[in-house]
């Protein structure tokens, strides 16, 4: 379950360039002017009983088609955290690929967090690995994982899986797609290994190099083929 309280995005970094929702051959391109939506306070919306319309022990993937942490979005936050806070009996999963303005906006009483928020930061490559998760590790957050989301080279992220719940790893998909080796899912899942963390191998992207061949895969099919290689260590974790 999905939960977009502002819609509209731009580019921040490279795996932004061929963005599935935004990008140059998506149906939302140019849509870079950020919105509130019409379920903006959907969590705490109730029916003629009062009762909340969101039913409790649900998992809330937030602004997973947009940013929690746009800058335009820095005064709606406040309301989100809000919402946040009052609806405990569910978990709010929120990635990020601007995970440097996490403190903007944060609310009073966040302390070390907040037990029902789980914080994702996006790594595509190497640099950014390395820029954006000393920071991500440095903030007060009580349930964190890492999203190598498009995956686009060869990632070590031995020196940042402490303090790290989850890792997950997914190929880049569309036309323009660059291409997503399996040897470096494998590697991270080998770096998860030894760091006792869960790791969910997604989705294979269109272009999926294995054993030297590359092969364009129907986007229908990615995350069926992530699934049959079975490399997900899960431990019976529920993630979406």
């Amino acid at each position: 379950m999905n939960w977009e309280p502002w819609t509209g995005c731009y580019q921040i970094s490279d795996g932004c360039t061929y963005c599935y929702f935004y990008g140059p051959h998506a149906k939302r391109c140019g849509q870079n002017t950020i919105q509130k939506t019409d379920k903006f306070d959907w969590p705490v919306r109730t029916n003629t009983k009062g009762e909340y319309n969101i039913k409790g022990n649900k998992i809330l993937a937030t602004c997973f088609a947009t940013d929690f942490f746009l800058p335009e979005a820095d005064e709606w936050r406040k309301d989100a955290w809000s919402m946040i806070k009052q609806r405990s009996d569910i978990n709010f999963l929120i990635l990020t690929k601007r995970i440097d303005r996490f403190p903007v906006s944060l609310p009073s009483d966040w302390g070390d967090g907040y037990d029902n928020v789980s914080i994702g930061c996006t790594v595509e490559n190497q640099s950014l690995a390395d820029y954006r998760l000393p920071l991500f590790l440095s903030y007060p957050i009580k349930r964190r994982f890492i999203a190598c989301s498009p995956i686009l080279e060869s990632i070590n992220l031995s020196a940042y899986l402490h303090g790290i719940e989850h890792v997950t790893v997914s190929g880049e998909s569309g036309r323009d797609a660059r291409e997503c080796d399996y040897g470096w899912v494998l590697d991270i899942r080998e770096q998860c290994v030894k760091a006792n963390v869960t790791f969910w191998f997604k989705g294979t992207g269109t272009f999926f190099k294995r054993d030297g061949t590359v092969e364009k895969i129907n986007p229908f099919k990615q995350g069926s083929i992530a699934r049959e290689l079975d490399i997900s260590i899960l431990n019976g974790k529920k993630l979406f």
